[in-house]
């Protein structure tokens, strides 16, 4: 599971790490955050239509379906497993369609010790930060109103270095596989294999 996480570059480095070709607004709230959490609002990088150019974003963390009655799903929905996220109904769709990525540079987990569980914060050893794996979703009210774009991390199995503390941890996307995650025409066997 990643319940929190933390993103402290510049902007620049923020745009450098996303393959972004363009500076970042300030509206996109790029202040340095050491304690992101489900509700509240997260950079993202994501493609509006499949056949636009990726841009920056503001999501609110927490993924509510389009067919949800009310966005209180979302507090639920903070993260979708890599393992079933093609069969679950509120994440196929946007697993197909709507893939995002959401910069970090580091991760919250929490290990249980005894009664209390104590925080370790994951960051990466030889670069300034990372990619979480992300879904999004647009949710409009069925009576109509503001869209609110919403979105999930993916989890998978811990690796070595985090099982002693978790069993889950966030997908991280290798640098070099960032336009295949953002492709909607990619499929489930290649998307396989970033997961």
């Amino acid at each position: 599971m990643c319940g929190r996480f933390t993103l402290a570059l510049s902007p620049e480095d923020i745009a450098s790490l996303l393959r972004l070709n363009r500076e970042l607004d300030a509206e996109l709230g790029l202040e340095p955050r050491w304690n992101v959490a489900p509700s509240q609002p997260v950079l993202a990088a994501a493609r509006p239509e499949p056949d636009a150019a990726p841009e920056p974003a503001r999501f609110r963390w927490g993924l509510v379906p389009s067919w949800a009655e009310t966005p209180a799903v979302g507090y639920r929905l903070i993260n979708a497993r890599a393992e079933t996220v093609h069969e679950k109904r509120s994440f196929r769709d946007a697993f197909r369609r709507r893939r995002c990525l959401i910069p970090a540079d580091g991760f919250y987990e929490w290990k249980r010790m005894g009664r209390r569980s104590r925080p370790w914060l994951f960051r990466p050893k030889d670069a300034p930060g990372f990619c979480f794996a992300g879904l999004w979703e647009r949710w409009t009210p069925p009576g109509g109103g503001e869209t609110l774009h919403t979105c999930a991390i993916l989890t998978t199995e811990a690796n070595a270095l985090m099982a002693p503390i978790h069993d889950r941890m966030p997908v991280i996307v290798a640098p070099g596989d960032l336009e295949t995650w953002w492709n909607a025409e990619v499929g489930d066997p290649e998307l396989a294999r970033l997961l």
